[in-house]
């Protein structure tokens, strides 16, 4: 796919590219700031942005403002944001509205290449991938917790992982059950939270942002 990356430092902008690149992915642009990087899309028009958080000048919030940009478009491009702390403004925003083509990793997270990776596939396809510790802050603001008091323990375990972006088959080992027990589940979790089951609606993505909200 083709990949444009925003990080101001770099060592690690260098060690993506070369890492994304090595995996066959194409790096149309590596750069270091806010207007650089939304050249660079207009230019290249990619598959997905990998985005720091913090840019220049202020290094507070310039990705993730520049995420809501980009995810503002009829058809939003799908990014992964990555932060070395867990920064919660705008992030309501960002997951309210469609959390489809999404992510967002601590920078911790990068040194496993195989689930940084597997973060990029699955934004990229429209996936959410969200770290866990992201999640974990976020679930603990329980702003709205009465559409999910009917959940069981178990309910809300999965429901939590599938928030990470976790498959059923993931979420079965993880939580040592079987991936038919995890249907079950998720099949509960659907008809306790009342989600449509038609072809205009994404069930799981409901799920994970009533979650997300609670």
């Amino acid at each position: 796919m083709r990949i444009v990356i925003a990080e101001d430092s770099v060592l690690l902008r260098d060690g993506l590219t070369r890492l994304l690149t090595d995996k066959g992915h194409e790096v149309a642009a590596a750069v270091d700031g806010v207007e650089a990087l939304l050249t660079g899309v207009h230019e290249h028009r990619p598959d997905l942005a990998v985005v720091d958080i913090r840019l220049p000048p202020t290094f507070s919030d310039e990705g993730l403002r520049a995420a809501l940009r980009l995810r503002s478009h009829q058809h939003p491009l799908p990014v992964l944001l990555l932060s070395q702390y867990v920064v919660e403004r705008y992030l309501d925003e960002l997951l309210g509205t469609d959390p489809r083509g999404v992510g967002y990793l601590l920078k911790d997270r990068i040194a496993d290449i195989a689930e940084f990776l597997r973060a990029v596939t699955d934004v990229a396809a429209g996936g959410t991938a969200l770290d866990p510790e992201v999640v974990r802050q976020l679930v603990g603001r329980s702003r709205r917790r009465d559409s999910l008091d009917a959940l069981t323990r178990r309910e809300r375990d999965v429901l939590a992982a599938m928030a990470q972006g976790q498959s059923n088959g993931s979420v079965a080992a993880a939580l040592h059950i079987s991936e038919g027990s995890v249907e079950k589940h998720v099949a509960s979790i659907f008809a306790k939270l009342r989600l449509p089951n038609d072809r205009r609606t994404h069930r799981r993505v409901l799920a994970v942002v009533a979650y997300l909200r609670s």
